[in-house]
């Protein structure tokens, strides 16, 4: 499979008419395996905080959108083409949409936008379900991409230097400001930052999907996440993130999930 480039600039849409173009590609797209990739940037994103640039990787095209939410605001959600909106696609429970934890980002919507994100795959519940061994703690976007990529030194060396320099600009903690992500026009540095990650997530999607049909593993808890991140005592910062699950916790939703699919196939869904 081709690696996507982590070089490419993504196309910046900062406009209604913009958007609206890429609602119509939206719509035409398939939904028999996931299409769209996402991935969230903002000041203290979540509840607290505020969305800045909705990155989007549209895997049939090889195209990565980066939908300016700092400029359109709330249009960015609203605007519709032929009915559709951004908010109904990512509502939709039809039209999967990947994600790497799913959490802070369901958190920012729901709060700052009332949007309830539905039909969501979370790369980092992949991970931990086609994981051999101890699944105590989940794994971070960079650990994943580090050990699980099939990508040349070359590319690891690029996808590295890329991040580090984004990283530099928006951290405090290297002399950076997340007020960087409010700045515009955007600096080079932050669109290609904001470009690789989410074009890589097709790659790990590809390798946790064919892992989980080996083992014969069909579940993952992300709408739980998404549940979780919407209740009022949802911590965005709190280090229990960390955890990821016991075996009880696994041999309940296991449980729960038969059950529910045999509900739904008792009523003929």
């Amino acid at each position: 499979m081709a690696t996507p480039s982590t070089e490419s600039y993504g196309e910046l849409v900062d406009s209604i008419a913009k958007l609206q173009v890429l609602l119509g590609l939206i719509s035409t797209l398939p939904i028999e395996r996931p299409s769209l990739y996402i991935d969230l940037e903002g000041v203290a994103l979540g509840r607290h905080g505020t969305l800045s640039i909705l990155s989007l990787y549209v895997a049939p095209t090889k195209e990565t959108y980066l939908i300016d939410i700092h400029t359109l605001g709330a249009v960015a959600f609203t605007t519709t083409n032929n009915g559709i909106s951004l908010k109904s696609i990512l509502e939709s429970g039809t039209i999967p949409k990947v994600f790497f934890d799913i959490r802070n980002d369901s958190d920012a919507l729901f709060s700052l936008f009332q949007i309830s994100v539905r039909g969501v795959v979370d790369l980092q519940l992949m991970e931990l379900a086609s994981r051999k061994g101890s699944r105590k703690f989940v794994s971070g976007l960079a650990k994943c991409i580090g050990r699980d990529l099939q990508i040349s030194p070359a590319q690891q060396t690029q996808w590295r230097v890329t991040k580090e320099r984004g990283v530099q600009l928006f951290a405090p903690e290297t002399g950076g400001r997340y007020e960087v992500f409010n700045e515009r026009p955007l600096k080079p540095e932050i669109i290609r930052y904001c470009q690789q990650d989410v074009a890589l997530l097709p790659i790990l999607y590809n390798v946790y999907n064919a892992k989980l049909k080996a083992d014969g593993e069909a579940f993952w808890q992300s709408e739980e996440r998404v549940r979780q991140s919407q209740s009022a005592s949802y911590d965005g910062k709190s280090k229990d993130k960390a955890f990821g699950w016991d075996q009880e916790s696994i041999t309940r939703w296991t449980d729960d999930w038969n059950e529910d699919i045999m509900m739904e196939a008792m009523h003929g869904s």
